[in-house]
């Protein structure tokens, strides 16, 4: 039992690592806090069900057009929430209030657009087939979640350690201004970045929507809230560590269901993230700023 619940937290902690990673992208080359963030994991699952109950297409045509509308989403919010307001460079706090706005919108179109209604996946949208390893009872569509986050991450981490792309959004994210003194366009790469970031989070919501048959116009805002933790744990703008953070709230979210109280589950994730931030301010993976070290010293 406790291993079968390990193992059901390693699937939902995987696709809450997905999600984080887009938004801890986001803060590590934009230095933004994009609230509006689980409102495209939402529309990405709006899409992704679209598109499979209209045009009874199968799951990987849904979770494509599940990362393609996330990244459309994601663009339109830079283009018009954020853009303008690097443009007149704006304080933070700026961006994170017109993140909030452009949320509110989206919720608003999404539950107009839907009436409220919980819609789910078709019964056989994904094949139904079960392995017994060890006692375990494995789902198939466990080991596709486990596995798609596993190439979405190497495929993340190859293209920004590997290719030319990868290497000016490092350097858009070092340092923007320098960068333009290297020929570099930030203008591009910012778009990149959102896409990149909407894509991961649509996927993710296709995936949840299909784990808990369940899509619905606020489906992205506890993920939010969760998303922070993570990034927090796993230290701010750390791709290893929001994954890592990911499996670790979705274990201890599963676990504290299983043996203590699904209304104690979120006080428990919480109570770990203070232990953590206690211990080590920065996160598992954080670096200390210059600031910190100043301050220790």
């Amino acid at each position: 039992m406790l291993m079968q619940q390990v193992l059901n937290g390693i699937v939902v902690g995987s696709v809450y690592g997905l999600f984080a990673l887009g938004f801890t992208l986001l803060f590590g080359v934009n230095h933004i806090m994009n609230m509006a963030h689980g409102s495209v994991f939402m529309w990405g699952a709006f899409a992704g069900l679209f598109v499979m109950l209209k045009l009874d297409a199968p799951i990987y045509v849904s979770l494509l057009a599940g990362m393609l509308a996330g990244g459309v989403v994601s663009i339109l919010l830079e283009l018009l929430a954020f853009r303008p307001l690097r443009r007149r460079q704006a304080p933070e706090f700026s961006a994170i209030v017109s993140s909030i706005g452009a949320d509110l919108v989206l919720l608003s179109i999404a539950q107009k657009v839907s009436n409220t209604a919980i819609m789910r996946f078709p019964f056989d949208a994904f094949p139904i087939v079960l392995f017994t390893f060890m006692g375990l009872r494995i789902q198939l569509l466990q080991l596709v979640i486990v596995g798609l986050v596993i190439v979405m991450v190497v495929g993340l981490v190859w293209y920004l350690y590997r290719t030319s792309f990868g290497l000016r959004i490092r350097a858009v994210a070092y340092a923007e201004q320098t960068s333009r003194l290297l020929g570099i366009n930030p203008g591009p790469v910012n778009l990149q970045v959102f896409f990149i970031s909407g894509a991961l989070a649509g996927m993710a919501g296709v995936l949840i929507g299909l784990v808990f048959n369940s899509v619905h116009f606020a489906m992205g805002e506890p993920l939010l809230l969760r998303a922070f933790v993570i990034i927090i744990l796993g230290g701010l703008g750390s791709i290893p560590g929001a994954l890592i953070a990911g499996l670790a709230i979705g274990i201890v979210q599963t676990l504290s269901v299983a043996y203590v109280s699904s209304g104690f589950a979120e006080a428990i994730v919480f109570l770990a993230l203070f232990i953590v931030i206690v211990v080590r301010p920065t996160g598992l993976f954080g670096q200390p700023t210059a600031a910190m070290r100043v301050q220790r010293a």
